[in-house]
């Protein structure tokens, strides 16, 4: 079937075949396109040809029938092929970089860009291409677009024949120096005769590396050979403890102060705690540096270190305080602080043995001689205030208020004991003689240890009669101001000499409650007190049975009684002209039940209040004027009377 010739009627269908495809006659190598020969034919049948083997080819090949028969006639010209399908996609590619400036910023000073220049052979034009970089921050891809780039000002292009490896070449006032090409355009320039230099590295951008290596993995490398878990493993809760001093005795009120130093071996921590005495003077705050790594020289840093803003790392300490830098009688110096080591503990004494070979951990001595502290004056009391107020002023720069015994206030709350007394008669002859027979009550308050000193007026003497003193503690003569000794019940007594403010008193007579008192706390008074006492108010009150206790009895004269009922009613009149809501004050005070009335006793009350020292009969005589109820209850409406009344 197959020798029959290619005629109607000679050709038959296969049946059993189903491919009828053409096999392909077309490929590409290297992005051109190139004829094939089929090796199979329509349907994948399989063809025959003849092929010739390699001995056969280079016969051929050498075969010149010229050389035999001679030349026959001229062959024919070759055919004109243009250069834009000879050298159709036909590029030399080229890698170059260029700098720009960067202006204005910390970071970076210029910035390296790569390119890619790509040379068409076809029409001898010239594109840059700037490849893409992630998060850059800069437009890139196209620089130059495809065009002929002027060469000079002559008007001349630049050509193939001018761009080499290493050279620097200029687009438009922008530099661009080549580093390197591919393979393609490293044979065209060799087959050209252009001897092609050797490439050249390209420069790194500074700013990229940094980016590039703080995105990168961070990895820890170990500076010393000695593992830091095993030094945690090993040497826990294990520290050295020194025992020095911080000598400061050469500046102002500087002393010599005891520390103790703690050096963890576990991380090569320090701290600095203050040894505390009773009554020091001191915060309670033992530690005086915190634990923490303690540089030998904090200011041994660069110059150019930020220390404005950024603290001190380990890449600008130079040196850290170790073991070796501690020893018994060495100074060292802490945050400027110097610390004299004179003592160790024994755990630090066996690690310098075992590790250092240290023996001698003798202790040295390093008591020194104190240092004279200036000692403070207390300025002569001015005799303004009492002396303990003038006393806070020298004792701190925000004057504080003296310091009450409340203890004694609440348990002596409304005692006085009442004394009479004259001018001293040893004095005589140095006061005037309407003086000698002027007569003073002193009262002594027990809550607070104050005087209070009044003048009975007396008609017709030319002396205003009334407060003498006002309440305040009266120091003995002759007391210091760091510790006044105060007047003290113990120092009134019948026949006893008072010297207050420079006058000079002499107690003459007591009141009934004042033995009473002292017969309660004998324990506190002399045994001369108490019988010089004892038997003055004897002889007034007669036998110890009939006395009851109660204010003390003065011989009154011929108009005392209505000068001294003018003398209340005055005082009371003081208060109605500065303040008259007061006087209805000082009656509702004592009005709880709100029936109008007060009583005698009420009367009485406000009189101490007010610091009216009356009698009893005194005291009868102003409730006589102010009320005729035979029970002594005073309506508002009569005191405002009596007080208003001349």
């Amino acid at each position: 079937m197959e020798g029959l010739p290619f005629l109607p009627g000679n050709t038959f269908v296969d049946p059993t075949k189903s491919k009828y495809h053409v096999s392909q006659t077309l490929d590409y190598k290297n992005g051109y396109a190139l004829p094939r020969r089929p090796e199979r034919g329509i349907g994948g049948t399989q063809l025959f040809y003849n092929q010739l083997s390699e001995s056969e080819l280079d016969d051929l090949a050498n075969f010149n029938p010229t050389l035999t028969y001679g030349q026959a006639k001229q062959a024919p010209p070759a055919a004109f092929i243009p250069a834009h399908v000879a050298w159709d996609k036909k590029v030399l590619k080229f890698n170059a970089y260029f700098k720009q400036t960067v202006h204005e910023s910390p970071a970076e000073y210029f910035r390296v860009r790569p390119v890619e220049i790509f040379y068409y052979l076809e029409d001898d034009s010239i594109s840059v291409i700037e490849p893409h970089v992630e998060n850059s921050g800069m437009p890139q891809g196209k620089l130059i677009k495809r065009q002929r780039l002027p060469k000079n000002d002559q008007g001349d292009n630049w050509h193939w024949k001018d761009i080499n490896l290493g050279m620097n070449i200029t687009f438009y006032g922008k530099n661009f120096h080549i580093t390197n090409c591919d393979k393609f355009t490293k044979d065209f320039l060799e087959s050209e005769g252009i001897e092609v230099e050797q490439p050249v590295s390209f420069e790194e951008d500074p700013y990229i590396t940094k980016r590039v290596e703080a995105a990168a993995l961070r990895t820890y490398t170990t500076k010393t050979s000695f593992d830091k878990l095993k030094q945690f493993k090993e040497l826990d809760r294990k520290v050295l403890r020194f025992f020095c001093v911080w000598d400061d005795r050469d500046s102002m009120f500087g002393e010599m102060r005891p520390f103790v130093v703690h050096y963890y071996l576990v991380d090569d921590t320090l701290e600095v705690r203050e040894v505390h005495t009773p009554n020091d003077g001191r915060d309670p705050f033992p530690v005086l540096i915190g634990r923490h790594k303690v540089p030998i020289n904090r200011f041994d840093v660069p110059s150019s270190f930020p220390g404005v803003v950024m603290e001190l790392s380990d890449q600008e300490i130079a040196k850290y305080f170790t073991p070796k830098d501690f020893a018994i009688g060495k100074t060292i110096h802490i945050y400027g602080r110097r610390f004299k080591i004179y003592d160790c503990d024994n755990f630090t004494k066996g690690f310098y043995y075992h590790h250092f070979g240290v023996t001698d951990f003798t202790p040295i001595e390093v008591k020194g001689p104190a240092k004279e502290l200036p000692k403070m004056e207390i300025a002569e009391y001015n005799n303004f205030g009492s002396i303990e107020d003038s006393l806070q002023s020298c004792n701190s720069l925000i004057p504080q208020p003296p310091k009450k015994d409340f203890i004694k206030m609440l348990e002596n709350d409304h005692k006085e004991l009442r004394f009479e007394a004259m001018m001293s008669p040893g004095c005589m002859d140095t006061i005037r003689p309407e003086d000698r027979h002027r007569r003073f009550i002193i009262s002594y308050r027990l809550m607070d240890d104050m005087l209070t000193i009044y003048e009975p007026p007396v008609r017709n003497s030319g002396i205003i009669g009334g407060k003498f003193l006002e309440r305040t503690r009266v120091a003995k003569p002759g007391s210091s101001p760091e510790k006044p000794v105060y007047y003290g019940p113990q120092d009134f007594y019948i026949g006893a000499v008072v010297e207050i403010f420079k006058h000079r008193f002499v107690v003459t007579n007591a009141d009934a409650y004042v033995l009473k008192y002292i017969e309660e706390h004998k324990a506190q008074f002399p045994d001369q007190v108490y019988d010089s006492i004892r038997q003055k108010v004897s002889e007034q009150t007669g036998p110890r049975e009939s006395m009851k206790g109660g204010p003390m009895k003065v011989q009154r004269q011929s108009g005392d009684l209505e000068l001294m009922v003018r003398q209340v009613r005055a005082q009371l009149k003081k208060i109605a002209v500065t303040d008259k809501s007061r006087v209805d004050e000082m009656f509702l005070r004592y009005n709880n039940n709100r029936t109008g009335y007060i009583d005698v006793q009420n009367l009485k009350d406000l009189c101490k209040r007010l610091q009216l020292p009356i009698d009893e009969d005194v005291l009868h005589t102003v409730v006589c004027q102010m009320t005729s109820d035979p029970e002594g209850h005073i309506s508002l409406e009569d005191f405002r009377q009596f007080i208003e009344s001349s």
